[in-house]
């Protein structure tokens, strides 16, 4: 259990907030760097190959994104009654997530199983690359249950201060995940090993073997999380009723709808995105692809951060501790600014050689190297919204964050990336233009809430 009154000092808070953050970074960093090694591993079948797993990537993120908000309504509540020492409503909710899960993993199987044919056609994928885009994305969508599991148990763990569970089950499903690729990917063929050649066999599936390996990686991920809950001393749900509890789910569908509704509408929002930029041909779709997992590791900093705010702030908010509340998101604000300073420099430094990484193709590095170092100078406001909307979640008050995204995603990237590539006919860099955009808006609207002091239920309720 996260007891954050026992950090009395800048340097105990410090310490505290970082031993919630570390895990939640590194199992980032560990599921980055497999979207790495995956994609290298699928690029290095050609350009064709990247452009149709790429294709349903946002996809992946519309659906994922929707689970996670139902997560987000159990962490307010367990990070809550954690605060206040309630734990047998701590031990109702787990219960809860337990039925949630079986739910919403059931829906979210059978949904993208059955559109898995028509995905690609939606996404704007070139003709001959349908087939293995529409297959890959059906086999991604098997274990959906036990990616569900993973999503909302994990989140579970996280809100009771539990971080490292999550990061544990991570590496390792990352691991698996690598060694499956390297066998089922490519085919049989001799490797040199310190001077020495040595056949491995392979299967020689190419994009659908990394669809398998990931499906199978997340298989065990789901089982190995699930063991976790109900082995956990605080947040086991055994001996629990799995029967709906609406003293739960009440307050927890008012957090969670708001952050689907949001999730959901910014997701949709990346999908028309990339069917906007896949129109522009399959070194746009590839170096978008490439561009986004690149920039997706550094905005792990941001993220870590994310998850220790929501669930202290959560503390915070049942202990009702106000002074306590101010200090600790204050701290992380400052922390959060330095850290991502850092890591947008890095990206700038280093874009053109990461894209590299991931494709031969000098137009593919040019082109995703620009809009990395493009995107690279938004980082540090990028951040500040990333942890004002944690303050925002871990207190239950999601409704902000979804007029914000709302705004942004569709009255500025959307609107503004279909003006520059259909009726401007620009490129790639005048699309990632709008993003910036479209983050930079969020990051005004967060700050002059967050000055305000509308995000603070402690406060609000004295005024």
């Amino acid at each position: 259990m996260t007891n954050i009154k026992k950090a009395t000092t800048k340097r105990a808070m410090i310490a505290l907030i970082f031993s919630l953050a570390w895990p939640t970074m590194l199992e980032q960093l560990m599921q980055t760097a497999v979207q790495y090694v995956d994609l290298a591993m699928v690029g290095s079948l050609g350009t064709d190959a990247a452009a149709a797993v790429g294709s349903t990537t946002t996809v992946n993120w519309l659906l994922g994104s929707t689970i996670s908000a139902l997560g987000v309504g159990f962490l307010a509540i367990i990070a809550k009654a954690i605060g206040a020492s309630d734990k047998p409503l701590v031990k109702r909710a787990s219960a809860q997530t337990v039925l949630v899960t079986l739910l919403a993993g059931s829906v979210f199987t059978i949904l993208p199983l059955a559109l898995s044919p028509i995905v690609p056609t939606l996404m704007n994928v070139k003709p001959h690359l349908r087939s293995d885009a529409s297959l890959y994305f059906f086999i991604l969508y098997t274990p959906m249950l036990f990616r569900t599991a993973s999503v909302i148990f994990g989140t579970a763990l996280r809100a009771s201060g539990d971080t490292k569970t999550p990061m544990r089950v991570g590496v390792l499903v990352n691991i698996i995940n690598v060694v499956l690729n390297f066998f089922m990917i490519y085919g049989t063929r001799s490797i040199r090993i310190f001077g020495t050649h040595i056949t491995v066999f392979g299967f020689g599936w190419g994009i659908i073997g990394a669809a398998i390996a990931s499906a199978i990686a997340f298989a065990v991920g789901g089982i190995l999380i699930t063991v976790s809950l109900f082995m956990h001393p605080l947040l086991s749900p055994r001996g629990e009723s799995i029967k709906p509890d609406m003293t739960v789910l009440r307050p927890c569908l008012r957090v969670a709808l708001p952050n689907m509704l949001q999730r959901f509408c910014t997701s949709f929002g990346y999908v028309c995105f990339a069917s906007m930029i896949n129109s522009l041909g399959e070194v746009a779709t590839a170096a978008h692809t490439f561009a986004n997992t690149v920039e997706s590791a550094f905005y792990i900093p941001g993220y870590g951060m994310q998850t220790a705010v929501a669930t202290l702030a959560g503390n915070a908010y049942g202990a009702k501790d106000n002074d306590r509340m101010k200090q600790l998101t204050s701290l992380i604000i400052k922390i959060e600014i330095l850290l991502m300073v850092v890591s947008g420099s890095l990206l700038f430094a280093f874009a053109p050689t990461l894209m590299g990484f991931f494709s031969n193709d000098p137009e593919v590095i040019r082109l995703g190297g620009t809009v990395l170092r493009m995107v690279a100078l938004s980082e540090p406001f990028y951040g500040v919204s990333i942890i004002i909307e944690g303050m925002l979640l871990g207190v239950g008050r999601t409704v902000t964050p979804f007029k914000f995204n709302v705004i942004g995603m569709w009255g500025v990237r959307i609107l503004g990336t279909f003006i520059v590539t259909t009726i401007l006919s620009q490129g790639l860099e005048a699309a990632w233009g709008c993003m910036i955009a479209h983050n930079l808006l969020v990051f005004v609207l967060y700050v002059i809430h967050y000055k305000r002091g509308k995000w603070n239920p402690l406060e609000t309720k004295k005024a």
